[in-house]
């Protein structure tokens, strides 16, 4: 079966600004809240491998909310595409060197139909190999606290170690939410020059994003996300539309409320969009003005 896949916008968000990276204070407090990481490692035991000689599928641990993929043959451009019940589809690109590759299922529990695609020339693809899944999910947030394509991370992620810091203080959930927040907000600058130039096929690398101290808000979602999953607090990256501009920001659960959905300012009692890139580039009165309802944010995708 030929196709034509066409590559999503790239994620170059549509802000400019940007804050001066900020000392972090010693905390000195420990609170009640235990901050140690947990770190969920994706596998691929060969239990239920499904494919050929050019693709393979390990679906293995499809109820814990992923799938791994990886290709064998000699095509240079490898497309993984993952459809739903709701029949959005999510196209990946798959490394085409035989090494796997972890992608979420982002919906839940339902029907899926995941597809293997070798590229033939320009925007043409040729099927390689297909299959259909009925998924029942072990927990419904096992796909926003396991690592995948977009929001990758290991034990030896140095984020996560500095996310644990960030929460030694805290006493619950929301507490470790904000504190992550904040320091996201204040540590990491809005990357002009890497949104002008970011090219097809871009992923974040959190510990470059650390390093560096800047990225653009494809960068601060993945950073915000490895560090609240790894503390045990289901995360969501969504990438949708933010005004006109392609934009990535950050959903996530906590006990206390719930999720915490296309919200960013939070006034003590209650969230506003949850946004860190927006955060960290708007003024406070220019952020809200902007966000108002909510109805300048369009959500797609979700990882």
């Amino acid at each position: 079966m030929l196709m034509t896949l066409f590559a999503s916008g790239m994620i170059a968000c549509g802000s400019s600004g940007g804050s001066s990276a900020q000392t972090e204070a010693a905390e000195d407090v420990i609170g009640s809240r235990d901050s140690t990481p947990v770190i969920l490692v994706p596998e691929q035991p060969g239990k239920d491998v499904l494919g050929n000689e050019e693709a393979k599928l390990d679906i293995s641990n499809i109820s814990e909310g992923y799938i791994s993929a990886a290709y064998f043959g000699d095509a240079a451009k490898v497309k993984v595409q993952i459809t739903a019940d709701d029949h959005l589809t999510y196209t990946f690109d798959l490394r085409p060197d035989g090494s796997w590759n972890v992608f979420p299922l982002s919906t839940g529990d339902g029907h899926y139909v995941i597809g293997v695609y070798s590229n033939i020339e320009a925007t043409m693809y040729a099927e390689v190999f297909s299959t259909e899944l009925d998924v029942v999910l072990t927990d419904e947030f096992g796909p926003f606290l396991y690592p995948n394509q977009y929001v990758w991370f290991t034990e030896d992620t140095r984020a996560i170690k500095k996310a644990s810091e960030i929460c030694r203080s805290a006493d619950t959930d929301l507490d470790c939410v904000t504190k992550i927040y904040d320091y996201v907000v204040g540590h990491v600058v809005y990357d002009q020059q890497e949104a002008e130039s970011v090219q097809s096929g871009y992923l974040p690398d959190v510990d470059e994003v650390m390093d560096t101290g800047k990225g653009i808000c494809f960068d601060y979602a993945a950073l915000v996300a490895t560090m609240l999953r790894t503390q045990q607090i289901p995360t969501r990256m969504e990438i949708g539309y933010a005004g006109t501009a392609y934009h990535a920001w950050i959903s996530c659960y906590v006990d206390e409320v719930g999720w915490i959905n296309s919200l960013i300012y939070f006034d003590g009692e209650n969230w506003s969009m949850m946004d860190p890139t927006m955060a960290a580039s708007q003024g406070e009165k220019k952020l809200k003005k902007f966000i108002g309802d909510g109805t300048n944010y369009r959500m797609l995708y979700l990882y």
